[in-house]
């Protein structure tokens, strides 16, 4: 099978610093959401990978120097690592791709952004307070010295839809603050976890810092419930997301999440509708609409909503569908089957709900392979409806009217979510009244930010923490208060 992705060992996993062959022959199957042929395939851990990863992790940050190095000892490595895959990046590409289907105009480049991701917290790291000396008003200490020390173990559970920058919004700070690593991809995207290995592995990280878990769900369980795991960064649906913070709290295990959303864009009465279609239909077909922060529902004023419905649903038809390898494709397939069916029964409900499609809905006509779907625009809804409630993950939306700036925001806020959000105005002092009455963790005018060096997370059950930033390192850190009669030398 030829691919320009050369793993060097698709047959083993990486654990303790070495390439185990796993005690299974199961292998995890990829398949090409475009043509739903075989695109690869890699060995797959079982139960005891699991216990190898995770005792690699632990005698790694129990009695490794990762967690002991200092800073800047630690960012050389990180940049180095940046480095590295900066070379593989038309692997890394090939690899999202091939496995996801977003077009190779979104892909390019993804290797250099992970070396950005990695260099941000790399220059962080060196610039971070980890010991500071306060007064003590105690009775037997004079000084007090707060300490950043690294949370320890970590499993990094990402989804299938950003398989490598979703990785490095975890590893890079979790690297930074001294912790050390399970990466747990999802089954259906593993391979850029393969290269982070290897990469790792070439750049002479310790043994045990960064291990490889490529498995199914029930291996992910098995990780979130191990007491030898300090912390859990997960990315993936809510659903998942209370069971996995449920099994935490069990055991006090320190935990992130970043789940789903349902965000709307607010379009403001001094906005032009006919930059409504043009400017919103990206941000909703984005990696066909399989991004949490898509915007699944827009929000119009009722004396224009005609005009803006117009807007958005020839913007949608005109969005170029097809093969993600070609430069002119903006929009590939969904993922998998399964997800191709979540969206074709999301429609349906839509159309039974008695919303009406003013675009998309089916299949494209020319395209007789793969797991695609037509950029599909909803009227006539109403925010009470399944398809204006549920997280559909596809590239979908609906256009709710309102009446009032008031009823917009209270729509708005009308969610179980709240991940992100945007408001179109030319008024910037309107629309960050709108932004601070949102209930949302990230929100944006005239477009969508998505920026790593802020911080990104939802309120409400679209998450819990952080990721990117300054705020994207302390989930990673514990604080300790160490008293003592005299400063301590060096400090």
């Amino acid at each position: 099978m030829s691919s320009p992705i050369a793993l060097a060992h698709p047959d083993r996993l990486f654990i303790g610093g070495d390439w185990i062959v796993p005690n299974s022959s199961s292998k995890l199957r990829l398949f090409n959401p475009s043509t739903e042929e075989m695109l690869f395939e890699v060995a797959e851990a079982g139960p005891d990978e699991v216990e190898l990863a995770v005792a690699a992790a632990r005698k790694a940050f129990d009695h490794g120097p990762w967690s002991r190095m200092a800073p800047v000892e630690r960012a050389a490595m990180m940049r180095k690592l940046g480095a590295v895959l900066e070379r593989r990046c038309a692997e890394l590409d090939a690899a999202w791709i091939g496995q996801v289907g977003v077009p190779v105009s979104m892909a390019r480049g993804s290797g250099i952004g992970a070396s950005m991701l990695l260099s941000y917290y790399a220059d962080l790291a060196e610039k971070t307070v980890f010991e500071d000396v306060r007064p003590s008003q105690g009775f037997v200490s004079k000084y007090a010295v707060v300490v950043k020390e690294p949370v320890g173990v970590v499993a990094a559970i990402n989804p299938w839809n950003g398989p490598l920058m979703g990785m490095f919004m975890k590893v890079a700070p979790a690297l930074a603050a001294g912790c050390t690593i399970v990466m747990k991809p999802s089954p259906e995207t593993p391979l850029e976890t393969f290269l982070i290995a290897e990469a790792a592995e070439e750049v002479g990280f310790p043994a045990g810092v960064l291990n490889l878990l490529p498995a199914d769900r029930e291996m992910s369980d098995r990780l979130i419930s191990h007491p030898g795991i300090d912390k859990v960064a997960f990315t993936g649906s809510t659903a998942v997301g209370l069971h996995v913070a449920s099994v935490c709290a069990s055991r006090m295990a320190r935990y992130t999440m970043e789940l789903g959303g349902k965000s709307a864009a607010i379009i403001l009465d001094d906005f032009d509708p006919a930059q409504t279609g043009p400017m919103l239909a990206p941000l909703v077909t984005q990696l066909c609409g399989q991004a949490c922060i898509n915007y699944s529902r827009i929000l119009v004023p009722r004396l224009r909503y005609a005009d803006h419905v117009e807007s958005l649903a020839a913007a949608m038809k005109s969005v170029a569908v097809g093969d993600p390898n070609s430069e002119d494709t903006q929009m590939g397939p969904l993922a998998m089957k399964r997800q191709l069916e979540r969206v074709q029964g999301y429609i349906a409900k839509g159309v039974a709900e008695g919303a009406q499609l003013a675009a998309g809905g089916g299949r494209p006509a020319s395209l007789n392979q793969g797991y695609f779907i037509e950029p599909t625009v909803f009227a006539n809804v109403s925010n009470d409806m399944v398809i204006a409630r549920e997280e559909i993950f596809g590239p979908v939306t609906g256009v709710i009217p309102y009446d009032s700036e008031e009823e917009a925001i209270a729509i708005a806020n009308d969610s179980e979510f709240g991940l992100s959000g945007g408001v179109y105005t030319n008024d910037t002092d309107r629309a960050y009244a709108v932004a601070r009455r949102i209930r949302t963790g990230h929100f944006t005018q005239n477009g969508r930010e998505f920026d790593l060096t802020n911080p990104f997370g939802g309120f409400k059950k679209s998450g819990v923490g952080r990721e990117g930033g300054p705020e994207g390192m302390q989930p990673y850190v514990e604080i300790k208060t160490v008293f003592l009669p005299e400063k301590p030398s060096g400090l």
